[in-house]
């Protein structure tokens, strides 16, 4: 384990000069005060958990020190933000610290959100606030608990420094690491300027760092998209498998790498609702939960835009086909095992559709489902489930067919459980359990902010004494507004 002075800086995107960001220095907020802090997330930079308890790491991560060979910088990118194009955006409240060189050879930014402002605030102060500090903290290290790619969050700092947003609150910063933070959005922005050798200079470091694989084929721009298509496949597909909604898919949103990036207003599916809109301020519905994989697409296509100067837009388009069947195929993979299956037959596709159909409207709460489903022999799972939903009939005869293709499948039920528990996670962050936290961490209390990232670390396993965190939500908890605002 190394200690914090012991981080070996290369910063690689800074080397890239003033075209692609700005040499800015973070802004100290007022009595820095650690909230909470990930050990799992501190072990990628090869850190001991136990430093988090040390007053110069809130202040590190506050904005008060900063290692001599880190180099701040303040990203320049644009995007489509709702369907619209904003011809510049960048990093208005966050900062690239610099590139952390781990004892594995990998390279992980330290990226500091809510650092003060930047030439690309717009207007704002640069600030983040508390609430949306530990949203983004719990849901970044709680998908990676889950298996799902994204960029990780190593300590939320509290202060005392006031904003202003709705009402007063409080700031604090979030440290995010990621492999990197180029997006969708750093494309377009080179490639709507006109500025060629700059999109050219963002597209070889792309593939040098990031998909080395590419550069030996024929066409490493073709190589690079397919694989960008791939991944966002794969990873949209574990959206919708484990229910999660991210809230504001704009293409500045969107990681180069495919992986779950810029944590906003998102929400995981309490009652099945394959229209359930998560961003009060989306008033057209168009991140909704069912839109995120053609909305996918169309970002996808965005992206492909940036590539034409170095790929023909036949090429891209094929490439871009393969999205939805990959998409698919992940999809009904994920699915096929949520259920306990471990074979694939003809009706498998019909069979989860009809499931999601059969919830719809029955205020199925999505996670207990297939939690619950896993915990018995087929038989007495699903009669202990049948109550819930309102189309009896309906269930009957799903139930049926499940019980048959389950018997076809093979194996014991002690297989069957393992399978299905290691894969259907018993505890997820529900929105109600974050809001119950961030209220106590505004109190100046942190413990359960800290005992829930605690539960959502092993979402798989049973955590005696800790059930409650696994219940159905309250009513109240059901219909949380959360808006983009941070």
């Amino acid at each position: 384990m190394k200690s914090l002075t012991e981080l070996t800086f290369d910063n690689r995107f800074a080397r890239l000069g003033d075209a692609f960001s700005t040499e800015v220095a973070p802004e100290p907020i007022a009595e820095p005060r650690l909230v909470v802090a990930s050990p799992a997330a501190m072990a990628v930079l090869d850190l001991d958990p136990a430093l988090a308890e040390e007053p110069v790491f809130a202040e590190l991560f506050a904005g008060h020190k900063l290692w001599s060979t880190a180099a701040p910088r303040a990203m320049v990118y644009s995007g489509h933000q709702f369907g619209v194009y904003n011809p510049r955006l960048g990093d208005g409240r966050g900062l690239l610290l610099g590139e952390v060189l781990n004892d594995a050879g990998e390279h992980w930014d330290l990226h500091l959100k809510g650092a003060g402002q930047t030439p690309y605030s717009r207007m704002g102060d640069g600030r983040a606030v508390l609430r949306s500090s530990i949203r983004e903290f719990l849901a970044s290290e709680a998908l990676h608990a889950l298996g799902i790619p994204t960029s990780r969050a190593l300590c939320v700092t509290g202060s005392s420094t006031p904003v202003w947003r709705e009402k007063q609150e409080t700031a604090a910063m979030l440290l995010r690491l990621a492999p990197s933070h180029v997006r969708f959005g750093h494309f377009e922005y080179f490639y709507y300027t006109g500025q060629a050798e700059q999109l050219k200079t963002l597209g070889e470091f792309v593939l040098r760092e990031y998909f080395p694989d590419c550069l030996p084929q024929e066409q490493p721009y073709a190589a690079l998209f397919r694989e960008v298509v791939e991944r966002n496949a794969a990873l949209i597909a574990q959206w919708q498998a484990y229910g999660f909604c991210h809230g504001v898919m704009n293409t500045d949103n969107m990681s180069i790498l495919g992986i779950t990036f810029d944590y906003g207003p998102y929400a995981f599916l309490d009652d099945f609702d394959a229209r359930h809109i998560c961003n009060h301020s989306d008033d057209a519905g168009r991140y909704s939960f069912s839109n995120q994989v053609p909305i996918a697409h169309w970002n996808l296509a965005a992206l492909a835009q940036a590539l034409t100067p170095f790929v023909e837009a036949d090429s891209l388009r094929a490439t871009l086909a393969l999205f939805l069947p990959l998409y698919q195929a992940h999809y009904l993979d994920l699915m096929r095992r949520r259920l306990g299956l471990s074979s694939a037959e003809d009706g498998d596709e019909e069979r989860v559709q009809h499931l999601l159909q059969l919830m719809q409207g029955s205020a199925i709460d999505y996670t207990q489902f297939f939690r619950r489903l896993g915990a018995d022999a087929p038989t007495e799972a699903l009669a202990s489930l049948r109550e819930d939903f309102v189309d009896l009939a309906g269930f009957d005869a799903w139930a049926a067919d499940y019980r048959a293709r389950s018997a076809r499948d093979g194996g014991s039920q002690d297989e069957r459980r393992a399978r299905m528990h290691a894969v259907n996670p018993k505890y997820i962050l529900r929105n109600y359990l974050a809001q119950q936290a961030i209220e106590a961490a505004e109190r100046g209390d942190y413990g359960p902010v800290r005992e829930l990232h605690a539960v959502l670390s092993r979402p798989f396993d049973e955590q005696p004494g800790r059930e409650p965190y696994a219940e159905r939500p309250p009513d109240w908890g059901k219909h949380l507004a959360i808006s983009c605002s941070s």
